[in-house]
């Protein structure tokens, strides 16, 4: 069994996600406590009793996702399974930052200051209004690309999101998102639906948040991660220091190749996937890139007692 340990991107949110981690483990909490501490204020009560509409806001869902895959991966290791169980690990968007720190590449605290400050940025980046997201249901990655330039019409409108075969997510001017809404449904797409999102993520509209992450990082520590990540940028596994700053810079306003970086796992041997916190999206998006590939989530304290005990029983 080759295993990969997958961490959840923005939209897996969810009031409550991450507590009963917390009640049935002492170091699951140790880790809400932490990310409290890192940014100097209540986000996990947030995440337990707030409201959805202020835990979705993007400087506060981007933290509070990676506190609970970093939770879920703190009662793994209570029950004697640590990361090295899995030979790579990867995320989705914001995932790889949740990736990096359980790969010890990043630490929690710098991983929930420099996901605020992501969140924050990208925020900042296009005004309130100006960008739009859609997702694109029934059309694979070439014919997606292909309707993003005919929206552009001189503006930007790119394929931000590769997920699975057929579901693409484009990014960019709002004007131009809907005219691709528009063009998708007579190219074929089953589905074209724009996304409640606050900002136009994953396309070059999103270059000031770049600069921003990449003078955020350059003050920051980054270790080789102790199992490779598979990048958003790449595809592929990577272990270098300095790439995977670049590319964590450069994962801003580039797209997510997620359907690329799950086909090549499956080529490197990966025969399980992990989804590590909250939600069940990846699974889903995994099984439809490649139904040989097992998935299972671990985001509850019932999730991590079953997963260990195959993982151990299995050696």
């Amino acid at each position: 069994m080759i295993r990969a340990f997958i961490f959840p991107g923005q939209g897996a949110q969810t009031i409550g996600m991450g507590r009963d981690l917390a009640d049935a483990y002492p170091e699951a909490k140790a880790v809400f406590e932490e990310v409290d501490e890192a940014l100097g204020d209540g986000l996990s009560r947030l995440i337990w009793e707030g409201d959805i509409d202020e835990l979705t806001l993007t400087r506060n869902a981007q933290p509070a996702l990676m506190a609970t895959s970093m939770a879920a991966m703190a009662a793994l290791r209570a029950e004697g399974v640590e990361v090295t169980a899995a030979s790579y690990v990867a995320g989705h968007s914001l995932g790889e930052y949740s990736a990096l720190c359980a790969a010890r590449s990043i630490t929690l605290a710098d991983a929930a200051r420099l996901l605020r400050h992501r969140g924050e940025a990208m925020q900042a980046a296009v005004p309130a209004g100006e960008g739009a997201m859609a997702a694109l249901l029934g059309l694979d990655f070439e014919a997606a690309m292909a309707v993003a330039k005919e929206a552009a019409d001189g503006q930007v409108c790119q394929a931000a999101n590769d997920n699975d075969p057929g579901q693409v997510v484009v990014s960019g001017h709002r004007g131009a998102v809907m005219r691709a809404v528009e063009i998708a449904k007579v190219k074929g797409a089953k589905r074209a639906v724009l996304l409640p999102v606050s900002a136009p993520f994953h396309c070059a509209l999103m270059e000031p948040a770049a600069s921003a992450m990449a003078e955020a990082l350059s003050h920051v520590d980054i270790e080789e991660p102790v199992v490779p990540l598979v990048g958003n940028v790449t595809a592929h596994a990577e272990t270098s220091k300095m790439l995977i700053r670049n590319n964590l810079v450069d994962q801003v306003t580039g797209s997510v190749r997620w359907r690329e970086s799950v086909v090549w796992m499956a080529a490197h041997g990966v025969t399980e996937t992990w989804e590590i916190g909250a939600g069940k999206a990846l699974s889903g998006m995994v099984r439809r890139i490649d139904r040989e590939i097992a998935t299972r989530t671990v985001g509850t304290a019932d999730e991590v007692k079953a997963a260990a005990a195959e993982a151990l029983s299995n050696g």
